[in-house]
């Protein structure tokens, strides 16, 4: 039987970290990995080595990472998501967003506002030192879709006219912005001084929408289930954060003897906050 397309695109997404991403430097510390936590570099370590042959290659910088993680997850959603149209129909864009463009999500329906508040901010200091940062929204990743012709809608029979649902964002002729379905905050490794970015972006997100609210979640290739529990549990902003290697991570903190590793990321997963990068596809399309 031949592997699934899921299958299929998860083991591209590993070989494509593994060759850009998550090499291994000259002292055998995965590119993921804490150097100055052995607990970090352990686990690390074992998960490279059930996704396959490494490059052995400097740590790249941060920022280079944490973009070409972005993209490769873009990459895999594309592959994943896109064919999924016989659950979600509709006309779907993944896209990552480049540039640090803090006004991005204003390009969408449930945002749109935000720009006339942007604007009004800039004439008047004492507006803009009230508001300070909770307008500003920065997704990594975004999947959007957009607004629909009247005649694919009446595509079963006569369903709507000019004299009836003139409010509803999804019909073209009311609504010209496409619609946010889901705001990914990438995050190849979890640092506590950058933990709380996501959550903040997240009750953003909550606060100044108008309409629905898009899925909100993080991907993280963080080997430390510690670092994955700042952002994990106990958060109502976020609807669930996807490791890029669950199931290795598990087997990695069980094989190693991290017993309270284990406890917190079996608490995770039990719990409905931490799944596998191949879930989300499928829970974008509910």
């Amino acid at each position: 039987m031949s592997p699934s397309t899921f299958s299929v695109a998860r083991l591209k997404f590993h070989a494509d970290l593994l060759n850009n991403v998550l090499g291994v430097d000259e002292k055998g510390v995965p590119a993921n990995a804490d150097k100055h936590n052995k607990a970090s570099v352990h686990i690390a370590k074992m998960i490279v080595d059930q996704l396959g042959a490494t490059v052995s290659r400097a740590r790249i910088a941060g920022q280079r990472s944490g973009n070409k993680f972005e993209g490769l997850c873009s990459e895999f959603l594309e592959a994943t998501f896109l064919p999924l149209k016989h659950l979600r129909p509709g006309t779907w864009r993944i896209r990552q967003v480049s540039g640090g463009n803090r006004m991005e999500i204003a390009s969408y329906a449930q945002y749109a506002h935000l720009l006339a508040l942007q604007k009004a901010a800039e004439e008047n200091a004492e507006l803009r030192a009230a508001l300070g940062n909770d307008y500003t929204i920065t997704p990594d990743i975004v999947v959007d879709r957009s607004p629909e012709p009247d005649s694919t809608i009446n595509e079963p029979g006569e369903l709507v006219d000019m004299n009836v649902a003139r409010h509803t964002s999804i019909r073209r002729v009311n609504n010209a912005h496409p619609l946010l379905h889901a705001s990914i905050s990438c995050k190849w490794t979890i640092r506590s001084d950058r933990a709380q970015n996501s959550r903040t972006e997240g009750l953003n997100l909550v606060k100044n929408r108008k309409g629905h609210l898009p899925h909100v979640v993080v991907v993280t290739g963080e080997p430390l289930p510690s670092r994955i529990a700042a952002i994990a549990i106990g958060t109502g902003e976020i609807d669930c954060v996807y490791h890029f290697a669950l199931p290795e991570l598990q087997h990695a903190v069980t094989a190693g003897g991290f017993d309270d590793a284990k406890d917190l990321l079996d608490t995770m997963v039990a719990g409905k906050r931490l799944r596998d990068i191949a879930d989300l596809p499928l829970d974008l399309a509910v």
